[in-house]
């Protein structure tokens, strides 16, 4: 319809918007814009793993940027073990592309978001990027400093109690339609 408007997914502080989430196969990324990202939503129990960005002073998911010659998969599972020293218990899940407007200059991107489960979590090792991490229960408020579009993308893959998903660590999706 002519001049309608999408309502975006979520907004932060920064004006970057999560405009969309899409359960593509992984084999079939957007080509309208690039994906440079990927991001993990590593579950335990009820709690999804944050990590707090010593640069960007929030909590986020972890993940990073794509390395040339690594595939979205790939880097998940790199950015995971590097920011945070956990492992899933079996290969992270694929969940979707992600699409962002990000801010200053309103550019597009696509990030993979991946999931997986993890049942005894390691000790955190501070590193370069990430001073701490938090598991988080998506059910209950915002914490303080966070990152909203990496939090709603987590409930948007939050595990449901109430079904098994067959192959999927996480449980099957919540249902966001």
């Amino acid at each position: 319809m002519p001049g309608s408007r999408i309502e975006p997914l979520a907004v932060d502080g920064n004006g970057n918007v999560l405009i969309a989430f899409s359960r593509d196969a992984e084999d079939a990324p957007p080509d309208d814009a690039p994906l440079p990202l990927s991001l993990v939503a590593l579950w335990h129990h009820d709690s999804v793993l944050l990590v707090f960005d010593r640069r960007r002073h929030e909590w986020e998911l972890p993940g990073g940027i794509i390395e040339p010659a690594e595939s979205p998969r790939q880097t998940a599972s790199r950015e995971l073990l590097e920011e945070t020293g956990q492992e899933a218990d079996a290969p992270l899940w694929f969940a979707g592309y992600a699409k962002f407007t990000l801010q200053p200059d309103r550019r597009v991107e696509y990030g993979a978001l991946f999931i997986g489960n993890v049942a005894r979590p390691k000790p955190f090792r501070d590193n370069e990027e990430v001073s701490a991490f938090r598991w988080w229960d998506p059910r209950g408020p915002l914490p303080e400093g966070t990152d909203s579009l990496d939090l709603h993308l987590a409930r948007l893959v939050m595990p449901s109690r109430h079904r098994e998903g067959q192959g999927n660590p996480a449980g099957k999706f919540k249902d966001t339609h």
